[in-house]
């Protein structure tokens, strides 16, 4: 638990602060130690344990056995950063250095060089989502569930994590549109099968999953997919206009679109705004794809403060 002044102290001590600390310590742990509140040492590595709110799932397995036979010749260079495991006296929690932690596995290492720092649960979350999105170690979606947990879990904004990582918002609210897409569609994108182009085509298509999986097997472009989007909205445009009157759909406009991407990005479903022309009304459509997201759905709606 994160209490209220924590969340309202912007992104922890400051994160350009914070991976200054975690490269200082990196680069020269003997220099480090001195500002640290503990002295650097070596552990044994079953005393430490991985961040489990990292937000770093995959970790490439050729990647860590190259990692693990330099080890095996040259030992780990940079030591990890850790602090004291949460409840479990004597034991450590790793904010940087998974990779090579795992790799010391491999490498049958029994002890592994540690610096041990105090960093809060909100600090440790930043530093892992921050140097893993610095090393472009992170897949899309796993980096946009990291902007999210520090949205959901310590009321970060997307303007505040913008400014702090050095992006635009828009790329903050388009990643984190990613996510209101179907979960066999996001192990695509994870997988690399289909790209973050490819993705954003689908997030505005009704029927996600069939289209993606045509994608895959056809081996289509990001252009050929967003063709398809479009030819398959218009299919069902067809449909809906049998009821309709003549010209009574309209293109929606900017804000409106803008509008739906955030909401989207907010409930992690797709939303769609249709305002009536001419009049202040209109309707909000929430389309969900599985039990799950229909009970979080009504968990929000039904929610009390």
């Amino acid at each position: 638990m994160v209490d209220n002044s924590k969340r309202q102290r912007g992104l922890g001590r400051g994160l350009s602060a914070l991976m200054a600390d975690v490269g200082a310590s990196s680069a020269n742990p003997s220099t480090s130690a001195t500002n640290s509140s503990r002295p650097d040492r070596s552990i044994p590595i079953e005393r430490v344990f991985p961040n489990p709110d990292q937000p770093r799932r995959h970790f490439a397995e050729d990647q860590l056995q190259d990692l693990a036979n330099s080890i095996k010749t040259k030992g780990i260079i940079q030591p990890l950063i850790v602090r004291s495991r949460p409840g479990h006296g004597g034991d450590y929690e790793i904010v940087a250095g998974e990779r090579r932690w795992r790799a010391a596995q491999i490498a049958r290492l029994h002890q592994v060089p540690v610096v041990v720092r105090e960093f809060t649960d909100i600090e440790v979350l930043e530093i892992a989502i921050i140097e893993n999105i610095q090393r472009a170690d992170l897949n899309p979606v796993e980096e946009a569930m990291g902007y999210r947990q520090l949205m959901d879990r310590f009321g970060h904004t997307q303007e505040k994590l913008a400014e702090a990582l050095g992006k635009s918002r828009s790329y903050i609210a388009n990643l984190l549109r990613l996510l209101s897409l179907p979960d066999e569609v996001l192990d695509m994108l994870k997988d690399g099968q289909l790209s973050i182009g490819h993705a954003r085509a689908l997030i505005t298509s009704d029927q996600p999953i069939d289209l993606a999986r045509k994608v895959v097997a056809g081996g289509l472009s990001v252009r050929e997919t967003e063709k398809l989007v479009k030819q398959a909205a218009q299919g069902e445009s067809t449909l809906k206009a049998k009821s309709q009157q003549s010209g009574s759909s309209i293109a929606k406009d900017a804000d409106t679109l803008a509008l739906e991407g955030d909401l989207s990005a907010a409930l992690h479903l797709r939303v769609s705004v249709d305002h009536v022309a001419g009049s202040e009304s209109g309707k909000i459509t929430l389309h969900y794809t599985t039990l799950d997201q229909l009970d979080d759905l009504c968990r929000i709606l039904t929610a009390t403060n």
